[in-house]
This record gives C-alpha cells, structure tokens and sequence, in this order.
C-alpha cells in the first residue's frame, strides 16, 4: 500500500478547489415572527453594535468620563450611520432607480446600505453630538470610535456573507466558494477577505491607542481612513460591479467612493504631525 504522508495531503489540498465541495446555500432569514423577520445581517449588525457598545463604555471608564454619556451617543451614531448607509445606496448606487421611485428611499426593510453613505452619515451625526453642551471634542471622539467601528464594519461583512451578496469575481483558487443563491461558479468569498482585513485593522487602531505618543487628536480617525478604505479600493477588484451603471467604469462605484476618505486620512495624519511640530518649536 502506497504510504501517504502529510506532505503529500497538503500539496493535495493546495491544488484542489475549494470552491468544488465547498458550497454556500443558507437562507438569510432565521425566523419569521408575523410581519417581523430575523435576518442573518441584522443578527451580525446588532452583534456588532453591542461589542462596539461594551468597547466604547471600556474606552470612557479607561479616560474617566460618563458612561451615561453614551446612552445619547448609540442613538446619534445609529440613525446617522443607517440613514447614511441607505442614503449611500440609494445615491451612489443606483440613483438612475430611486430618483424616480424616491417615496422608496426611507423604506429600510427593502435593503440595500452602502458603507460609504454610512461614513458620511457617522460624520454628521457626531458633529451633531458634539454640539450639546460638557460634550468632547469631535476628533477625540472620532478617535475612539473608529475602534469599533472597524469591528462592525468586521461583523457586517461576515452578514454580507451569510446572505450571499457583494459576492467576488469567479476562481479556481483554493479559496473558491460556490454561492448557491447566485450561480454555480467558485467565486472569491470576498466578505470573508474584507471582514478578515477590517479585523486586522481593528487589532492595529487598538495597539496605537494604547500606546500611542504624540499623536494628536484625529489622528487615529486619519489612520482608520487610510487603512479602512485602502483595503476597501484593493479588494474592489475582486468584487462583482455592485452599481447599475458600473459597466463602462475603469474603476468600481467604491473605488471612486474611497479615494476621497483615504485622502481625509492623509489629511488628518499631516495635520496631527504638523501640530506636533508646530508645539515642538513654540517650547524651544
């Protein structure tokens, strides 16, 4: 009998697909509860929300300040983060659709949230806060929330996945999987590459802010910026067009979405650098 040892089951595993006996065919609805659904993106979006929730009441304990204060601050970043998001999808996705049928844009439960709008709307809704009174700054406050906001960006992804949408391009690598609901081809699982990427992003956002020295206030929004939306335009190519009218586009609707925001993280980083420089000097 042919000895068989775990060189040659490794080299048999690398040349293989996986995309031909991994198959993705879940439902994306849990349960139905009356006119109420529970959905698998719901499930990852709200899972994502409550870490994000117990980081932020983490952070606040660890800089001495209200815990209570973030009871007003989930409701402020949630409306602004889901209006922006539907808003984002409507608009930059597909506008040629809901320009005409806009009593259809704050329907919600129809889907379709674009991470982009959600940015934007995040944006917004913290300059809002800030405005009410014995409220932080609006880049310390950024800073601390782009922590979990990469790690529900992580969570999202892993719902994207779950229900079988923003699907890669077609492949007959290793890491292929067949989404059932789509068609029968090995596609790239590029929810899992991006939510691995955004988890990555998570653990380095982490690491300066524990341990950073010098940087100046929105320099850790800068840094999310950059990081996020880099690997957001790299990992574009790999996607499916999402847009209707991406087909004679060079680049993908979100690559043209996220040059903007890494160009804000560049921005923000020169701008934390030349305070630092500038308070070097007047101390001389």
């Amino acid at each position: 009998m042919r000895r068989i040892d775990s060189a040659t089951i490794i080299v048999s595993l690398m040349r293989c697909k996986l995309g031909t006996f991994m198959s993705w065919n879940l439902d994306p609805i849990i349960k139905q509860f009356g006119p109420f659904t529970l959905g698998w993106y719901g499930l990852f979006f709200a899972g994502g929300v409550l870490i994000g929730l117990q980081l932020m009441q983490w952070i606040y304990r660890r800089e001495g300040r209200n815990v209570a204060e973030l009871d007003r601050l989930l409701w402020f970043v949630l409306a602004g983060t889901l209006i922006g998001m539907r808003l984002g999808h409507c608009l930059f996705y597909d506008p040629g659709y809901y320009l005409t049928h806009w009593w259809e844009i704050p329907q919600f439960w129809l889907g379709g949230y674009a991470s982009h709008g959600g940015a934007v709307g995040l944006l917004v809704a913290v300059a809002l806060y800030c405005r009410g009174p014995e409220r932080p700054s609006y880049f310390w406050l950024l800073d601390r929330l782009a922590i979990p906001a990469v790690l529900t960006g992580a969570f999202i992804r892993i719902g994207n996945f779950f229900n079988s949408e923003i699907v890669g391009n077609p492949t007959d690598s290793v890491f292929g999987v067949v989404f059932k609901r789509v068609d029968a081809l090995s596609r790239h699982p590029v929810q899992l590459y991006e939510a691995v990427s955004y988890l990555a992003i998570f653990v380095v956002l982490i690491l300066v802010y524990r341990h950073k020295r010098g940087l100046r206030d929105g320099g850790i929004t800068g840094l999310y910026f950059i990081l996020v939306f880099t690997a957001r335009f790299v990992l574009e190519f790999l996607k499916t067009p999402q847009a209707a009218y991406e087909g004679g586009l060079t680049i993908h609707v979100g690559q043209y979405l996220s040059l903007p925001f890494v160009l804000v993280g560049v921005a923000l980083l020169l701008r934390g650098r030349r305070a630092k420089n500038s308070s070097a000097i007047e101390s001389k």
